[in-house]
């Protein structure tokens, strides 16, 4: 016990407090079970450090631990809970809880053999926290923690503090959206380039353009040679598939998929290669897409895929079109905001079954959404929109 209290203290130390990712202010911390899942350098582990840190009144009574620390050769995280009830602990932070064999029933047992102990744990996106062997669907609140919007990339990299818009307010105002960012916020258009190369995860802060694309190939790497591998109990042969898989999309991305063809490119069965995406976009290396429909057909295939993020597009592809790049950033900054996408019958995107949207560059005209209500264009390369032609980069501070 002294040795994961130790590891703690070290890490305390060396935990800044000058940024905070969105998701802190929105997790209700005083819980019983929380669950924090996301994308492999998204910050999980630093904000419950800073959390420890700096916001709890029970910092005494609290306890880090990563559940792939040595310690656990020889305990369990029950011998855990039980060690740190008793020494006064009240509450657990455990990391990367998917790396731990039995994590599920554990954290059942805790939860009902310890009604004072709260418990806080993060995974990967990969990681279903309600089909676990042990159902904690009645007992955890799970949140996702994506990676980080243009607003974030803004504060983070160059201390520029902007709030969050809410969509409507963005629809219905974005002019006066735009007024109130001047003065703050210069030449918005190359720093927002920035982003979309690099800007993604919070490792950006220390890295140049092209260390952040190859740590970033390393998240790639790991989500799926170990997170997936273990969530999913992957071979080493099934690995290698599903890489190549993501380098067959990453291609093309965004595409209307031909899961036979890709199917026979792969040499892969036609169920094996929908479940393969369906593992991608849990990782959140993918976005799959559907028009509105009715029953299970959205369940049988995406009408169409993107990457996760536009970073993903630079360090797959090297130099992806710039239509991909806005679309996948539109899409990835809405789901990410809480809001449902869906494929548009006229237009690019359908947004919450209300706002049609069109992605374009500054020239886009309204011939695609003429006659609609409720659409509008997102352009590129302009700073200032007018009517119903927002710029893209705007929606980059949706959350």
């Amino acid at each position: 016990m002294e040795d994961l209290i130790g590891y703690q203290q070290n890490l305390l130390v060396h935990t800044q407090g000058n940024f905070f990712r969105y998701l802190h202010t929105e997790v209700p911390w005083d819980q019983r079970m929380i669950a924090i899942k996301g994308l492999r350098g998204a910050g999980k582990t630093t904000m419950i450090l800073q959390h420890i840190k700096y916001f709890s009144e029970d910092g005494d009574k609290s306890l880090y631990v990563t559940a792939d620390h040595p310690w656990f050769y020889t305990h369990t995280l029950l011998d855990l809970a039980d060690q740190w009830y008793k020494s006064g602990g009240r509450i657990l932070y455990i990391d990367e809880v998917h790396k731990y064999l039995n994590w599920s029933r554990e954290l059942k047992n805790i939860y009902d053999g310890y009604p004072s102990m709260k418990v806080v744990f993060t995974a990967s996106s990969a990681l279903d926290i309600y089909r676990g062997e042990s159902d904690l669907s009645r007992r955890v609140l799970t949140y996702e923690l994506a990676g980080m919007s243009f607003r974030e990339y803004l504060e983070l990299r160059y201390n520029i503090k902007l709030p969050k818009l809410g969509l409507e307010d963005l629809f219905s105002g974005h002019m006066d959206q735009v007024a109130k960012t001047y003065g703050m916020l210069e030449n918005p258009l190359a720093l927002f380039k920035e982003y979309l190369i690099s800007g993604y995860l919070p490792f950006t802060e220390t890295s140049k353009e092209t260390e952040y694309l190859t740590r970033l190939y390393h998240v790639i790497d790991s989500s799926i040679s170990y997170d997936l591998a273990f969530i999913q109990n992957y071979s080493a042969a099934h690995a290698v598939k599903i890489k190549k898989l993501l380098g067959v999309i990453a291609e093309s991305a965004p595409f209307e998929p031909n899961i036979s063809g890709i199917a026979k490119k792969l040499n892969l069965g036609r169920d094996t290669v929908s479940n393969f995406l369906q593992h991608l976009q849990s990782a959140r290396l993918l976005n799959l897409i559907n028009r509105p429909t009715q029953g299970i057909a959205a369940l049988q295939k995406p009408d169409k895929i993107y990457l996760e993020n536009t970073n993903l597009s630079y360090a797959l592809n090297g130099n992806p079109e710039l239509g991909t790049i806005r679309e996948t950033f539109l899409f990835s900054q809405l789901k990410n905001a809480g809001h449902r996408v869906e494929l548009a019958n006229k237009g690019d995107f359908l947004i919450n079954g209300k706002h049609i949207v069109e992605v374009g560059g500054r020239d886009k005209s309204y011939k695609q959404i003429a006659g609609l209500e409720n659409a509008y264009i997102t352009a590129d390369d302009i700073e200032v929109g007018f009517g119903n032609k927002i710029p893209l980069w705007l929606f980059g501070f949706l959350y």
